[in-house]
């Protein structure tokens, strides 16, 4: 059983937290919303009320943030994961953030000797509550190793995607993928209306086809 400290309880963040509990892991949970970290107490966890009280003893520290600069506020700024996060522990990233946003936490945790990953996820909330999310996962392969062991319970699968900001650029790439064939999707319906097709009918055929 790993010591977790966990920052950030929002959509996906409180799903991923209450797994990791479920889990069997002793998790203290933060959150700037006190009814998110009530709720989370309520799944299992434990509450922190600072960041630094989330990282005080932790083998790891996950962040599930709305932004880069968030991302960068968390860790480096006072009272942060930087600064009171044990030096054995492995701090992951869960967030979707720039790839120069994570280059830069993967830079300043090296300097301050810290074993970090960028970390993004894909499988949106159901899979976050399911523990089936799949993980992009980008740093060194000691930092992929540690943080594996945390990540996994959370997990369906958790990919090295490489080097520092490996796993945001993973992250980015397949965000594209999926919206390239949302839009090819779409302008598909489009034609076929314009064409005379009944919607659903080329629903159909295209799900046994296409």
């Amino acid at each position: 059983m790993a010591r977790i400290g966990f920052i950030g309880l929002g959509a996906m963040g409180s799903g991923m937290a209450a797994v990791l509990a479920r889990a069997g892991h002793r998790v203290a949970a933060h959150d700037l919303d006190p009814a998110a970290v009530a709720a989370a107490v309520a799944k299992g966890c434990e509450a922190a009320g600072s960041v630094a009280q989330a990282c005080n003893g932790a083998d790891a520290v996950i962040t599930m943030l709305p932004t880069g600069a968030h991302a960068r506020a968390v860790h480096a700024g006072a009272g942060g994961v930087f600064e009171s996060a044990p030096a054995g522990a492995v701090l992951a990233d869960c967030s979707t953030i720039a790839v120069d946003d994570a280059r830069w936490l993967h830079d300043e945790a090296g300097r301050r000797g810290h074993l970090f990953v960028d970390a993004p996820v894909s499988g949106g909330v159901a899979a976050a509550a399911a523990g089936t999310l799949a993980f992009m996962v980008g740093g060194s392969d000691t930092a992929f190793a540690q943080a594996g062991q945390v990540l996994e319970p959370m997990a369906k699968a958790v990919f090295h995607a490489g080097g520092a900001g490996a796993g945001q650029a993973a992250k980015i790439c397949n965000n594209m993928l999926l919206a390239v064939s949302m839009i090819g999707t779409c302008e598909a319906f489009v034609l076929a209306e314009q064409l005379g097709l009944e919607p659903k009918a080329f629903f159909d055929i295209a799900a046994q086809s296409s």
